[in-house]
């Protein structure tokens, strides 16, 4: 198929996908020399802003059949542009737009544009995660240290059987409380520190640890006091320290889009001595709330009555998150590397303005790390665009999209989607983004890892469904062959693999509250630990994971190939059979480095459902 223009290779555009202010950028389009072509035109567009036709230079031949036309422009403001070309020729004009949305352009008189994203010059995001690796840990499910716990309110229920479910039947009311603890604690997660350096971990992620009434802990009733189960500030502390030791940072979740309805700021149950909201129109928290006809008609969260929702732009509530003596830097300051944002698609441009600002002021190097499930570069919400990435706001996103192209690819060999999503994301994130995606194949708000590979889908299904389930032992078997091929595009994909806790050792589980068992300690199915330790080796020793480019070798047939850098390949094989792959000639040769399978000079035999690595020698 001719190909006009693809915004991947350096030739057609350059630099290649988001740029910096200020970087002057070339396109350059190839037409048929019998087109007789006499003018070409970019069309590119600012959001927000009205189209520009701006001519192209005639550049070129190549050979007899090539004609080239060029221009190279600066682009010195942060936005998105959307851009596509025309030309004429005899019997008229024409243009080359992007097919389905892909990076290679077709000649036609419509379609879709290709996205370029331009970030602030001075964007960087912190070296230290680039190249390692996350765990994330839901704080009461991971270990506790038997240590006993002072203040802890007795509507709690504490439970000692490790292995038992979650509670999720509602009461007698129709509510589900989630009350029962399995009492882990911050001093449970550092006596464990030496495991996590075991995996390669460099930074943890803990789901949130401020005071609350639920288990989850998302709807926060106190910002400034760790919940008496987890611990106390100075184990916090403790724990920041021992962690720095093994070169480990901690990274906290803050849920500043909502509070507990149960909280000093709200105080709906008379639980606090502080005047809430809910109590008095004279509240010094009343300005943070959306109340429609105070005190019981609220707006809440999702519609969820015990997380009333915050307004947050009130200057108040700015300054008491992001302030000079706000929570942003207070835990900063106690030792946190870093904040993920719950929600962060639900926050106004004010709020993540200010939140930066504060951040970055206490220290430059923490993290920022947002909750945005689809393509962070160009998501709408507030009814406008947003400008999560262009370098006032977040370092870096969770990194839905390509959670789900790994699982999609493993369960059912979708190999041109999964390149295409990869490539979009690379192609319109800043690189200093791409370097510290979160990339996870599993959370505490999704189905287990290794059950969303082999377990039936519970698209639809009631808690009574999820309830109990478990693979069979054949079933499981499969599941742990799709996990490890996973495990291997997680950890080799541009960013930074996340493992929630549990998943390297084999837990399964559908959705909340069935994924959020306890650590199986002792029970750990330590073969697939070791897989995890191997991988996490791998990506030590290989500068190309730190940040080295991506390009796609191959994606068809349910197999892809792509490399990092320069001397590194991954080849995954997601057929329900072997497969033999011949190496490009650059590659004969090569040296696999992880993963089973015969290697000759020229080709790789590849078991089904397998991903090996291979180096250049």
């Amino acid at each position: 198929m001719y190909i006009p223009f693809n915004s991947g290779k350096d030739y057609h555009k350059y630099p290649f996908g988001a740029v910096k202010t200020e970087t002057e950028v070339t396109f350059r389009i190839i037409l048929p020399r019998d087109f007789c072509c006499t003018g070409a035109r970019l069309v590119i567009k600012k959001d927000g802003e009205n189209e520009k036709k701006i001519p192209m230079n005639w550049d070129c031949m190549q050979g007899n059949n090539e004609e080239w036309w060029k221009i190279q422009i600066p682009f010195n403001e942060a936005g998105l542009y959307f851009y596509h070309f025309e030309y004429d020729y005899n019997f008229g004009s024409s243009g080359i737009f992007s097919n389905a949305g892909g990076q290679e352009g077709i000649l036609t008189g419509s379609g879709e544009s290709w996205q370029l994203t331009v970030y602030d010059k001075s964007f960087t995001t912190p070296n230290w995660l680039k190249g390692g690796i996350i765990y994330q840990i839901f704080p009461d499910r991971f270990c506790f240290s038997g240590e006993k716990k002072e203040g802890v309110p007795s509507d709690r229920i504490l439970r000692i059987d490790y292995d038992g479910e979650p509670f999720w039947r509602p009461d007698e009311n129709g509510k589900t409380l989630n009350n029962d603890y399995f009492c882990g604690d911050l001093k449970g997660i550092q006596n464990k520190l030496s495991y996590l350096a075991s995996l390669g971990v460099s930074c943890v992620y803990l789901n949130p640890i401020f005071e609350a009434h639920s288990n989850h802990r998302y709807d926060t009733a106190d910002y400034k006091k760790i919940d008496p189960l987890l611990g106390t500030e100075d184990d916090f502390k403790s724990l920041c320290k021992k962690a720095e030791e093994y070169g480990i940072k901690i990274i906290l979740d803050g849920v500043f889009s909502h509070t507990g309805s149960d909280s000093r700021y709200f105080n709906k149950e008379g639980r606090y001595d502080t005047l809430g909201a809910y109590e008095s129109k004279n509240s010094e928290y009343y300005k943070w709330y959306k109340f429609k006809n105070w005190p019981d008609d609220y707006e809440c969260w999702w519609g969820v009555k015990i997380l009333p929702e915050i307004i947050e732009e009130t200057p108040e509530f700015i300054d008491f998150i992001s302030g000079e003596n706000g929570i942003a830097k207070k835990w900063l300051s106690l030792g946190a590397g870093g904040w993920r944002l719950d929600v962060a698609d639900e926050l106004p441009d004010e709020f993540l303005d200010s939140f930066r600002k504060g951040v970055k002021e206490e220290n430059p190097d923490a993290l920022i790390l947002g909750e945005v499930w689809e393509d962070a570069s160009n998501k709408s919400s507030y009814g406008k665009r947003r400008r999560y990435l262009q370098g006032q706001q977040l370092d870096s996103v969770m990194n839905y999209p390509f959670a789900d192209a790994i699982i999609d690819f493993v369960r059912y060999g979708t190999a041109e989607n999964f390149n295409k999503t990869i490539l979009k994301i690379t192609e319109n994130y800043p690189k200093p983004v791409v370097d510290v995606l979160m990339n996870h194949i599993g959370t505490h708000d999704t189905a287990r890892a290794i059950t969303a590979l082999a377990g039936e889908s519970c698209e639809y299904k009631d808690r009574q469904w999820q309830a109990g389930r478990i693979l069979s032992a054949e079933k499981r078997k499969e599941g742990l062959m799709l996990l490890k091929e996973a495990a291997v595009l997680q950890f080799t994909l541009p960013g930074v693999p996340s493992v929630y806790y549990g998943d390297e050792a084999g837990m399964e589980g559908y959705k909340d509250p069935f994924n959020r068992g306890f650590y199986p300690w002792g029970n750990e199915d330590k073969e697939l630990i070791e897989y995890y330790k191997a991988l996490g080796k791998i990506r030590r020793e290989n500068g190309a994971f730190f940040d080295g480019r991506y390009s796609t070798v191959s994606a068809t047939l349910g197999c892809v190939a792509f490399t990092r850098g320069e001397d590194i390949l991954v080849i995954a094989n997601s057929n329900n059979h072997s497969i033999k792959y011949y190496f490009p000639q650059e590659w004969n040769n090569c040296e696999k480095v992880f993963g089973d399978g015969y290697v000759a000079e020229n080709y790789a035999e590849i078991a089904e459902h397998t991903a090996l690595i291979f180096k250049k020698r």
